[in-house]
């Protein structure tokens, strides 16, 4: 399968598990709700942890009906059912998907650790540096916003969420290109037109620009709207990533056939000994998102397909950062000696 087909083949699927959810729909479930919510009593008779998390009396009566509902259709034999988009999982202190939390703080933990490397390994003076750090930034932002999603399932922690996500593959595509077109500030030397810095240094504006403003309209777009359009979020992120994970296979390729020169100072032929690094970075994270694939109601109410996805992210971040640095200090970067 081609693979922009495939990644549409996700995308379908993807919004389907978003808008399906027939468990909320059913007569039981309504039949039920109504009843609890009926004897409901002041939001202080939840315990502690429920009113931190702020679950009110109705997001109870949600959860209490859709697995009691579901403890029926497992005695029954009968398919477990998504309610409001949702698989059913079982909380812990007020988290509705600790798995998936739990997980989320792993990648920020990488991501941290990973920025710490950066900061010791890569030099003061290496143009890259300032980008790499940044992009560590956005991504330990970007879980932490994930790990309160998961925790507590609101419009606003939702937006925040997925906007914090769209900036961070965002932000990797913005400075994929710097790298590989070398749009990033650095000192000119005999050998460097001043017209050539010139356009180096117009074409790094305008594509800071349009990154900017893509990413502006993009989060307005979506908070305008009456309705969060679960589709084009996805469309939007899956087009960021598979553009990022294009230019990052064009530098994997073999030496015969490299397209552009992977850096400042060397022969557009050269290519890295561990250049097939980022191929391989590619292949991992592509198959780590066909888990998406697999949707399966969680085992044990604890663990979901997109809690695995959250699973795999974290190493294979590390070893993205591994190569990052081992890239920042190859040669090719050093200024020939006159």
């Amino acid at each position: 399968m081609r693979p922009l087909a495939w990644w549409t083949c996700v995308l379908a699927l993807l919004a389907t598990v978003v808008v399906a959810s027939s468990g909320d729909r059913s007569s039981d479930f309504q039949n039920c709700l109504s009843k609890c919510v009926g004897l409901c009593r002041t939001w202080t008779a939840l315990s502690l942890d429920l009113r931190l998390a702020r679950w009110t009396c109705a997001d109870d009566c949600k959860y209490t009906c859709m697995h009691m509902l579901t403890d029926n259709a497992v005695r029954l034999g009968k398919p477990i059912q998504q309610y409001y988009g949702k698989w059913p999982f079982w909380r812990f202190l007020g988290m509705q998907e600790p798995a998936s939390v739990a997980f989320s703080l792993w990648n920020m933990w990488s991501h941290l650790q990973s920025a710490r490397q950066i900061r010791r390994k890569i030099p003061v003076t290496h143009p890259m540096r300032s980008y790499y750090l940044t992009w560590a930034y956005v991504s330990i932002n970007a879980w932490i916003w994930s790990a309160v999603f998961h925790t507590r399932d609101l419009p606003r922690t939702e937006k925040l969420d997925y906007f914090s996500a769209a900036l961070a593959i965002m932000y990797a595509l913005y400075l994929t290109v710097i790298r590989m077109l070398h749009l990033y500030p650095r000192a000119t030397d005999g050998r460097t037109q001043e017209d050539t810095a010139n356009l180096r240094s117009s074409m790094y504006i305008a594509w800071s620009t349009l990154c900017i403003t893509v990413y502006i309209a993009h989060v307005t777009y979506l908070s305008i709207l009456p309705r969060f359009d679960y589709t084009y979020n996805m469309a939007f992120n899956l087009a960021l990533g598979i553009a990022h994970n294009l230019l990052w296979l064009l530098y994997s390729l073999p030496r015969p056939i490299s397209l552009f020169r992977r850096f400042p100072y060397a022969p557009k032929t050269y290519r890295p000994v561990y250049g097939y690094k980022a191929g391989l970075f590619v292949a991992l994270t592509t198959a780590a998102t066909a888990l998406e694939l697999f949707d399966f109601p969680p085992v044990g109410r604890i663990l979901d397909a997109h809690a695995l996805w959250h699973l795999s992210t974290a190493p294979i971040a590390k070893l993205w950062y591994d190569f990052l640095v081992e890239d920042a200090l190859d040669e090719g970067w050093r200024t020939p000696q006159r």
